[in-house]
């Protein structure tokens, strides 16, 4: 009889872990009674999108990372725009304020977001794209099918050429089933541990640090999450590289010196398969350095 009595009293822990987890999660919808922007409807889903900057300039599509929807844009927006880029930045299903619609979220998924956007925003002449960690590799993948779309690529602490997410992440993008239980119950907690604190040295950073950690909450993200990592993220993309160097296309590529998440060696590895590209390497700087540093990174990407 003891054997049953604990598996069952195991069983109901687990349940309640797992229910407790879903009730607190907050919808998207009750989110967007104070969105910034628009919701642009699209074949998958409402996505969340907004326009900054002089409406002749050249347009620079920005392509944010695995878990901080657009919102990590801000620092770098006003030195963009400032320099006449005409700047549209998105939120990539299962963040933000955009839709959680299900299916694996591999290149071909966010691909077809990218490129129902640009044609439900009217962009057909050549942009410079840019994106940031998974954005990277968004990025990359968009640019090596329509080289003759991008007239510039920037790549931005890029994953898809070698990452740590962490052990509990490796877990659970292995484990079927039973990783999607642990993302659901224990996501959020493990997530959370992989940002750290704020020490309120950098007020901004620390201000998109809990932004993101609030993310985590929205139903559906943690799952979102989890089908990425099991889907863009887990390609390597380094022959994806090699074709944008054969295509010619210009590319910049900023790395944080102090990444843990995208480690620096990813440097050594680009240059090997796209020697053209322009490559700088920020000092003190580690996966943040999108929003950390921001003047540097405008620096880096220069005027339109």
């Amino acid at each position: 009889m003891a054997i049953p009595l604990i598996a069952g009293a195991a069983a109901l822990a687990l349940g309640g872990s797992y229910l407790g987890a879903r009730l607190n999660r907050r919808r998207v919808t009750d989110l967007r009674s104070h969105m910034p922007g628009r919701l642009v409807p699209l074949p998958q889903g409402l996505t969340h999108a907004e326009w900054h900057g002089p409406e002749n300039g050249p347009v620079l599509v920005c392509v944010h990372g695995l878990s901080t929807p657009s919102f990590v844009w801000a620092p770098l927006l006003p030195h963009l725009t400032g320099m006449g880029y005409r700047v549209l930045t998105y939120d990539l299903y299962g963040r933000g304020y955009s839709d959680r619609p299900s299916g694996r979220q591999d290149a071909d998924f966010f691909l077809r977001q990218l490129q129902d956007l640009l044609d439900a925003e009217g962009v057909s002449d050549p942009f410079t794209l840019m994106g940031y960690s998974m954005g990277g590799a968004i990025s990359a993948a968009f640019t090596a099918a329509n080289p003759e779309r991008i007239s510039r690529l920037i790549l931005l602490a890029p994953a898809g050429l070698g990452h740590a997410l962490g052990r509990f992440s490796d877990i659970v993008a292995k484990s079927p089933l039973v990783g999607d239980w642990m993302m659901e119950v224990l996501g959020a907690r493990k997530l959370r541990g992989g940002y750290g604190e704020g020490d309120g040295a950098d007020p901004v950073a620390d201000a998109i640090t809990n932004r993101a950690l609030d993310e985590l909450a929205v139903d559906g993200t943690l799952r979102a999450i989890l089908s990425a990592q099991r889907g863009i993220l887990s390609d390597d993309q380094s022959a994806l590289h090699t074709n944008i160097a054969a295509a010619e296309t210009p590319v910049l590529a900023i790395w944080g010196a102090e990444d843990t998440v995208i480690p620096i060696t990813c440097r050594d590895r680009l240059e090997t398969l796209n020697p053209s590209a322009r490559q700088i390497t920020v000092a003190n700087a580690d996966h943040r350095v999108t929003y950390t540093h921001a003047a540097q990174v405008a620096e880096a990407i220069g005027p339109a």
